[in-house]
């Protein structure tokens, strides 16, 4: 197993709905929202964690692989290999290979390797900050939300949650590391999760129509790989 090759994918992020990723701060402020956004603590401009991305996509991939029945909903590790065979095992193996496995098995984990991607935080496309300045855009809003009992037709439990606006652009990036031959196809993996992402929903309150995305202007080491990108089905192969 050697380092052969860094593959560097960059492109654009648009949110297509309203995006609601938690800062964990559940200090409550007068007037202020019941769950604010993570932000930068020095800019305060909202941020996409590079973790947020790389768990909703390794969670994507195992829903479609089918082995959540092996899991139990619990996250894929080297742990489980020796439960699968066939293809079960080798779709376990490149989703473990490509995201990483605890250190609950480290036979495997030195067999595998380490982790093949890596994901950056994404920060706002400069090009859209400056129109957002230029426009006075607000960079986050205030939703407000509640339950209706279902006898009195009445509004109960109002709730505020802080979102980063649809329309915001962020900068994206990952990085892939080759090491051996067969990384090369596993790449490609990674592509499909990024395509059930835009298919599904990225933070919170996915359900309730929050987080929709689109990846743009996608460039594999400065070569244009969007159009490959948007013809992809992830489900072609019956997933």
């Amino acid at each position: 197993m050697k380092l052969t090759a860094i593959k560097k994918l960059e492109g654009t992020i648009t949110l297509k709905s309203g995006l609601h990723i938690g800062s964990g701060n559940m200090e409550m402020h007068i007037g202020g929202t019941d769950s604010p956004v993570i932000k930068h603590p020095h800019t305060l401009d909202p941020y996409i964690p590079g973790s947020s991305l790389k768990g909703k996509v390794r969670s994507l991939l195992e829903m479609a692989s089918g082995l959540m029945a092996f899991t139990g909903g619990r996250v894929l590790s080297a742990a489980y290999l020796n439960k699968l065979d066939g293809s079960d095992r080798a779709k376990a193996e490149a989703i473990i290979k490509i995201f990483g496995s605890g250190g609950d098995d480290r036979s495997e984990n030195a067999t595998l390797g380490p982790t093949r991607v890596s994901f950056s935080d994404c920060y706002l496309d400069p090009q859209w900050k400056a129109k957002a300045r230029e426009n006075r855009w607000q960079l986050s809003e205030v939703k407000s939300e509640n339950s209706i009992n279902r006898i009195k037709g009445t509004a109960e439990n109002p709730r505020f949650f802080e979102r980063v606006p649809e329309g915001t652009q962020f900068r994206f990036q990952l990085t892939f590391r080759v090491l051996d031959e067969e990384d090369e196809a596993l790449f490609d993996k990674v592509l499909e999760g990024l395509k059930l992402l835009e298919l599904d929903a990225l933070g919170g309150s996915g359900s309730r129509g929050y987080g929709r995305v689109q990846f743009t202007g996608l460039r594999l080491n400065d070569e244009d790989v969007q159009t490959k990108f948007d013809a992809l089905n992830p489900f072609a192969g019956g997933a």
